[in-house]
């Protein structure tokens, strides 16, 4: 691993994401997975040290699970990934910029303003995005955001990491969305659109996409798996961020989480799981 890369990564969250990137970077070193109870903490612990399997060098002995910010240490990178909620973010890069006052900053958001983030959390020149995707194991992509006022030394270790990670890095600009999102978004959420005015199944518009676009999952499919609830935050924040219309979450995401269905991980959503 590169001497200008981290080699002593905190991953704060215990979702899918969390997981995801603490598991991958066990294969570079120690990493530190930090959950807000002990009952997240044991299930980030279980997935994390089972995605170590899939990942190339992947290391369960070198992932430690706290819920203690004290345990931290001397840390030199700490990774957000938590719910897509501003507030939940800004609580969390609060308290890990003063648990952790020499390490870089990074949010996993995939919609909200960077440079927003850097400034709640009174840390603007350590505070920056870095986007990995679902599976992260797997997915290649990470998109890095360097805002406005970023401390220049970051652009260079971060990116270092990625690519040690085996990640293809590219810098975005601080825009709601990035790229894959502010492109992405409005093709899922016509799909859903396209439900409400034909009364096709799932199912059918899936198959179109996939044998007719090539795609290798149909909208809805991805929209379950990214997460029903976190589609709506993403086109949430979209929206508030330039107006469009065609980036407000249709009524029918809507409805799904009214009902608790959230994609794959409640074991409902536009399909059953």
């Amino acid at each position: 691993m590169s001497e200008e890369s981290y080699s002593k990564p905190v991953i704060a969250g215990s979702g899918t994401i969390a997981c995801g990137l603490a598991a991958s970077a066990s294969s570079l070193s120690r990493t530190m997975l930090l959950a807000r109870s002990d009952a997240s903490a044991w299930k980030a612990e279980e997935q994390a040290h089972s995605l170590c399997a899939k990942v190339d060098g992947g290391d369960p002995s070198r992932l430690k699970v706290t819920t203690d910010p004290g345990d931290l240490g001397e840390c030199d990178l700490v990774v957000e990934a938590v719910v897509e909620e501003l507030d939940a973010k800004v609580e969390v890069l609060s308290g890990l910029a003063e648990a952790c006052p020499g390490a870089h900053l990074a949010s996993t958001t995939s919609s909200l303003g960077v440079g927003e983030l850097g400034g709640r959390v009174k840390s603007p020149e350590r505070t920056f995005g870095l986007h990995p995707f679902n599976p992260v194991v797997r997915m290649e992509l990470v998109e890095l955001c360097l805002p406005q006022g970023v401390s220049e030394k970051i652009g260079p270790r971060a990116r270092a990491w990625c690519e040690a990670l085996g990640k293809t890095v590219v810098e975005v600009p601080d825009e709601p969305g990035f790229v894959v999102n502010r492109l992405l978004f409005p093709y899922l959420f016509d799909a859903v659109r396209l439900l409400e005015q034909t009364g096709m199944e799932p199912e059918e518009v899936d198959r179109c996409m996939t044998l007719g676009a090539a795609y290798p999952m149909g909208p809805l499919a991805l929209i379950d798996l990214v997460g029903v609830d976190v589609s709506i935050a993403i086109g949430e924040a979209l929206h508030a961020g330039g107006g469009e219309e065609h980036h407000r979450p249709p009524g029918r995401l809507i409805s799904l989480a009214g009902e608790g269905k959230l994609g794959r991980k409640s074991g409902a959503g536009f399909y059953e799981y």
